[in-house]
């Protein structure tokens, strides 16, 4: 029996990375032609949407999304979500039509055909080193000027421990809310981790429950709120995840 359940979930990791394969390189031309102007974003957001769609169907899953406040079109929001999967990508542009920015990583830009979309729109950044941390806020204060929001995963990357059910938050996503008070969207991913998690013998087809949560404002609060800020968001999706199974 787990013999069998080794070979399912390899199988099925590699019918999730060619059909990951498969969208980028159907919708490729779409994809390239809407990065050519710094300007044409929300189009590129659109053809991302309809990517993350063929990428969650076409590895057997189906989101059910449970919503506390629909966003308002044209609003700029900090959308942040627990972090336990690569389709956690896929899962927050499905989740909302509101056009936001990834900040993410930059090793993931070394991914072939993947990457170089990736790195022509979003923001990149190198977790240690301070010059690109900084960098980040101008390039994101940018974006948020442009009327766009912006996405962050606060835990900072996937914890390796898998027990982990949500690892501690950094302040970057708190600070960058607080400094052009625009509010935090809070969501919570419950199944990602069962569907594709990041050890390679796990994962299943099925659902992908999403909570989206309250927004939770920042007006008045200063860079000194930060951490009390970060707990309260923190606070509000570990609630969600403890709560029990349906």
């Amino acid at each position: 029996m787990k013999l069998f359940k080794y070979i399912f979930a390899t199988v099925y990791r590699i019918w999730f990375y060619l059909i990951v394969a498969l969208a980028t390189i159907i919708l490729f031309p779409f994809l390239l032609i809407s990065i050519l102007k710094h300007s044409w974003y929300p189009f590129f957001f659109k053809v991302a949407r309809l990517w993350s769609v063929i990428i969650i169907y076409g590895m057997g899953c189906y989101p059910s999304i449970k919503r506390d406040i629909h966003y308002k079109k044209g609003e700029s929001y900090l959308f942040v979500a627990n972090h336990t999967s690569m389709t956690d990508i896929m899962l927050m542009f499905y989740a909302t039509k509101n056009p936001f920015v990834f900040v993410g990583k930059k090793e993931l830009a070394k991914i072939p055909l993947f990457g170089y979309i990736y790195k022509r729109t979003c923001i990149l950044v190198d977790r240690g080193n301070n010059k690109s941390r900084a960098e980040v806020f101008k390039r994101a204060e940018m974006r948020l000027k442009e009327g766009l929001s912006v996405c962050i995963f606060p835990e900072g990357g996937v914890p390796d421990d898998l027990s982990i059910l949500l690892d501690e938050f950094k302040d970057g996503a708190f600070r960058l809310a607080i400094e052009h008070q625009i509010p935090i969207a809070p969501m919570t991913f419950h199944d990602n981790k069962k569907r594709f998690p990041y050890s390679f013998f796990l994962g299943k087809p099925g659902k992908m429950r999403v909570r989206v949560h309250k927004l939770i404002p920042t007006e008045a609060l200063t860079l000194e709120n930060r951490k009390a800020l970060k707990a309260k968001t923190r606070v509000v999706i570990l609630d969600e995840l403890l709560q029990p199974t349906v």
